[in-house]
C-alpha cells in the first residue's frame, strides 16, 4: 500500500479543483466528476469502475463499512488522499458528508455502444432538469431490468454528483447513452424497436400496447412532458389513468408505472 497522502487545508490545489467540478461546464472540459458517499462509491467499485483520486476523512464517518470500502480502492492502485475535516467539507457538496468521496471519469456511452439484447426494454428520458428526477429513474430502470437508458437532449447533466447521489450509484452499472432527438429516433428505427410515448389525454392506456418486443418508453420533462417531436414521432401514444383532480405525474413515477407494466407483460409470457 502507498504511503499515507495528506490534504489538511481547504486552500488545497485539489480541494479547489474538486469545488470547481460542481460545475457542468468544469465537469465536461477536464472528464471528471465527483463520486461522494459510501454506498454510491460502493456500488461503482464493485461494478468495476475505477476511481481516479480517493479522498477521505475518518472523523466524518457515519456507519462501520468505510474502513474496509477504502483498504479496497488503495489497494487497487488507487491514490488515497486523507483529508482533514475541514478540507473536506469544502470539497463535499453534502450538508452530512460520510467522509468518502473519489475523482471519477465522466459517465456515458453512445448510441452505437450500447450492447442490446434480442427484444430490449429501453427507458428514453427527454428534456430532464432535476438531479433526482433523473437519479430515481435510473433506479427504477434497474430494478425493472431496463437494457438501457437514453438521456435525450437532457437539460440535467448526467455526471451531476447530485445524479450519482440520488441514483445510489446506478449510474455506473446501467447502461446511460447521451443522444439528441433526430438521433434516438433513427436509431431505434433502425433496429425495430418501438417507440412508446406518454402523453396525457391520450385514450389509449398503457395497459392496451403489447410491451414484450423491443420497446422504448419515452417519458418527457417534469413541467410541460414530452416535445411535440417526440409526441409526432413515437410508433405509439399511450396514457395513464388519472382519477382525481391533478391532470399529470411526476415523470419519475410515470416511468415506473410504464416499466412495471413491461415487466409483468414481460414475465408473464416467459
Amino acid at each position: 500500500m502507498e504511503e499515507q497522502l495528506t490534504i489538511e487545508s481547504p486552500k488545497n490545489p485539489r480541494v479547489k479543483a474538486a469545488v470547481k467540478l460542481r460545475k457542468g461546464k468544469v465537469r465536461t472540459e477536464t472528464g471528471h466528476t465527483l463520486v461522494e458517499g459510501c454506498r454510491e462509491m460502493s456500488r461503482a467499485f464493485e461494478s468495476g469502475w475505477r476511481f481516479i483520486e480517493l479522498y477521505y476523512c475518518p472523523e466524518l464517518y457515519l456507519a462501520i463499512d468505510e474502513d474496509q470500502l477504502v483498504s479496497k480502492i488503495r489497494l487497487s492502485g488507487v491514490p488515497a488522499f486523507r483529508c482533514s475535516e475541514e478540507a473536506f467539507r469544502k470539497m463535499s457538496y453534502r450538508t452530512t458528508p460520510d467522509g468518502l468521496m473519489a475523482l471519477s471519469p465522466l459517465v456515458g456511452k453512445k448510441l452505437a455502444e450500447l450492447d442490446l439484447p434480442e427484444n430490449p426494454l429501453i427507458l428514453v428520458a427527454e428534456d430532464l432538469e432535476k438531479p433526482g428526477n433523473l437519479g430515481t429513474i435510473l433506479r427504477t430502470a434497474d430494478a425493472t431490468g431496463v437494457d438501457a437508458v437514453i438521456a435525450c437532449d437532457h437539460k440535467t447533466d448526467i455526471n451531476n454528483p447530485n445524479v450519482i447521489r440520488a441514483s445510489i450509484g446506478t449510474l455506473f452499472f446501467m447502461p446511460v447513452a447521451e443522444a439528441s432527438t433526430e438521433e434516438t429516433l433513427q436509431w431505434l428505427a433502425e433496429r425495430g424497436i418501438q417507440s412508446l410515448a406518454a402523453v396525457p389525454g391520450t385514450e389509449q392506456e398503457y395497459t392496451e400496447v403489447d410491451m414484450t418486443r423491443g420497446t422504448a418508453i419515452v417519458v418527457g420533462a417534469e413541467d410541460e412532458g414530452l416535445t411535440e417531436q417526440w409526441k409526432n414521432a413515437a410508433d405509439i401514444r399511450v396514457g395513464i389513468p388519472m382519477l382525481g383532480k391533478n391532470d399529470s405525474l411526476n415523470v419519475s413515477t410515470a416511468a415506473a408505472i410504464l416499466l412495471y407494466e413491461a415487466v409483468r407483460q414481460r414475465r408473464k409470457v416467459r
